[in-house]
């Protein structure tokens, strides 16, 4: 995604809510708590409103990159 502006542009939301940010994932309790230890440092969200299109959840599935979508409420 370095160097696809429009694959970013698909991939990211301003619909989300809660943020961490975890600087050593594999010592973090609340990494471990959210399962997130084995990402690479960083900061990710919560949750997010949006769901990914059809072709980016088929990108996921043939990376085999697990996508949950969000859940409504």
């Amino acid at each position: 995604m370095d160097q696809d502006h429009d694959r970013v542009v698909d991939c990211t939301t301003s619909s989300f809510s809660g943020i961490i940010s975890c600087m050593d994932p594999t010592r973090s309790w609340a990494a471990r708590w959210l399962r997130i230890s084995r990402f690479v440092p960083g900061c990710y969200t919560l949750a997010v409103s949006e769901a990914l299109s059809e072709e980016m959840q088929a990108v996921c599935e043939d990376n085999n990159a697990q996508y949950v979508p969000p859940k409504h409420y």
